[in-house]
């Protein structure tokens, strides 16, 4: 294994650093964007796609999904062969996602299309160390701020775009139009970043694999489908039951495996694992304003609590939150150089209470939705930024990229629940309008209730994470202390 300080400056003499941060920046963009690419046509998937609301919520949540299982396989994967090359074959899978779902007429074609977009996700953390590899420490906490940001600043601005392609041409075009993405995203890498050499010999934990997919689905589906089912029926009893098994068995297993999918020790340190706690209740407080906004801007205004936009204007509605992460990742980097990242964490979770709170008390005009959109972007670039920082400040630099995986993977998991519980909040309490089934006003109030719980869990976690972790830093090579 080479010295992380030798192969970071044998990387930097390749290209500049700004060129290498520019072109995972795209990629990681290209990939955010896959969770919201279909968000615009939540409303109308079940007529496009013949089905029901509940069976199109999946449209959304495969992909959430898939994202939480691939994310720390991917990051394992770049720690063993190669940080770009995983990178490469993920941008891969964007590719062949895209065209099977662009491909396709059917509900089935458009689910498998959007599981193959979601293992694209763990372009992000992949980036995230490759530039702990390749930059100066002074430049690093600018850089892994911008490239967090790229989760929320990638669907947010993607929201429009999305919007724009489906209301001016086939719904279809959005899947091209993905293809396209991960076209360039694939060429900016391959030409612009460079080969790495920091790696971490083992094999991957297929066992670790399948239990953490059993898990995390039968958790998703009991989330997802327990409304309809009943949630004290056979099938919701069933499901839950069998994902905490799976996930207590994946748990055993990997405490026990020489080369485990994800290294629970290193996890269960006290700044990783409050940090990755944390970032449940951020991924969920994220993805639920993607969720329900839309829904709400979009409803008819007769319903008494729609606002009766287009998918375009509701979509501008939105992005403001995504520019607003774009605008403070520099000055996301600079205040953790000053102040330390757990500060930081604690002012972004608090932010986005404030904005649920918000939007509970005043939810009657379009400019209501735009300022909780701007407070929900400050709390994600300030959060994002911080989270990364915190878990490379306490695991190795051979461990970098699982370990970034695995925050991703705890985020993906509160996205993923977002989407799971507030679709079935929003099917499971609505009226039937003229053959549509039209979420009611109680409806959006629970779903707003239930993100304000999620982002004070997470602001308390913040206060427990430790200023500093001796144990931690002393396991690190001195180049990183």
């Amino acid at each position: 294994m080479n010295d992380s300080t030798g192969s970071r400056s044998g990387l930097t003499r390749r290209m500049p650093g700004w060129a290498i941060v520019a072109a995972l920046a795209f990629a990681g963009l290209s990939s955010a964007f896959m969770f919201t690419l279909v968000v615009p046509l939540q409303a109308d998937l079940p007529i496009l796609l013949d089905a029901s609301r509940e069976d199109t919520t999946w449209v959304v949540t495969i992909t959430l999904l898939v994202a939480a299982i691939a994310t720390p396989i991917s990051g394992r994967l770049g720690d063993m062969y190669g940080k770009r090359r995983i990178i490469l074959a993920l941008l891969v899978a964007l590719m062949v996602g895209s065209l099977i779902a662009a491909l396709s007429q059917s509900i089935i074609g458009v689910i498998i299309g959007r599981g193959f977009q979601g293992l694209t996700t763990g372009v992000i953390p992949l980036g995230i160390a490759i530039m702990r590899d390749v930059l100066r420490p002074a430049r690093l906490g600018t850089a892994v701020a911008f490239m967090s940001a790229t989760m929320g600043v990638g669907g947010a601005i993607g929201m429009p775009v999305a919007a724009f392609v489906a209301e001016q041409f086939d719904w279809h075009m959005l899947f091209w139009l993905s293809l396209g993405l991960g076209v360039i995203g694939f060429a900016a890498v391959w030409f612009v970043v460079p080969v790495d050499t920091l790696r971490s010999p083992g094999r991957l934990d297929v066992v670790g694999v399948i239990g953490l997919a059993a898990g995390l689905t039968g958790l998703l589906l009991f989330v997802s489908r327990g409304a309809d089912w009943g949630w004290a029926s056979p099938a919701a009893i069933g499901s839950v039951a069998g994902g905490v098994i799976a996930l207590g068995l994946w748990a055993w297993h990997q405490l026990r495996t020489t080369d485990p999918l994800v290294d629970l020790r290193v996890a269960s340190r006290p700044a990783v694992l409050l940090t990755n706690l944390a970032a449940i209740g951020m991924g969920f407080a994220l993805f639920g304003s993607n969720v329900s906004f839309p829904q709400l801007l979009e409803l008819p205004a007769s319903t008494g609590h729609g606002f009766g936009l287009t998918m375009m204007q509701a979509a501008l509605v939105i992005m403001p939150s995504g520019l607003i992460m774009m605008v403070l990742s520099p000055l996301s980097g600079r205040l953790e150089r000053l102040f330390g990242p757990r500060p930081l964490l604690t002012i972004g979770t608090a932010a986005i209470v404030v904005a649920y709170v918000f939007v509970l008390i005043f939810s009657t005009e379009v400019w209501h939705i735009v300022v909780v959109n701007c407070i929900i972007g400050v709390g994600i670039a300030f959060s994002f930024a911080a989270m990364p920082m915190i878990i490379m400040q306490a695991v190795p630099a051979n461990e970098t990229g699982v370990s970034n995986g695995i925050n991703a993977l705890f985020r993906s998991v509160g996205t993923s629940g977002a989407s799971a519980v507030m679709g079935g909040v929003l099917a499971a309490m609505s009226v039937d309008v003229d053959g549509h089934a039209i979420p009611t006003a109680a409806a959006f109030e629970v779903c707003f209730w239930i993100a304000i719980v999620a982002a004070i869990a997470a602001t308390i976690l913040t206060f427990f994470i430790p200023r500093s972790t001796p144990e931690a830093r002393a396991s690190l090579p001195p180049s990183e202390r």
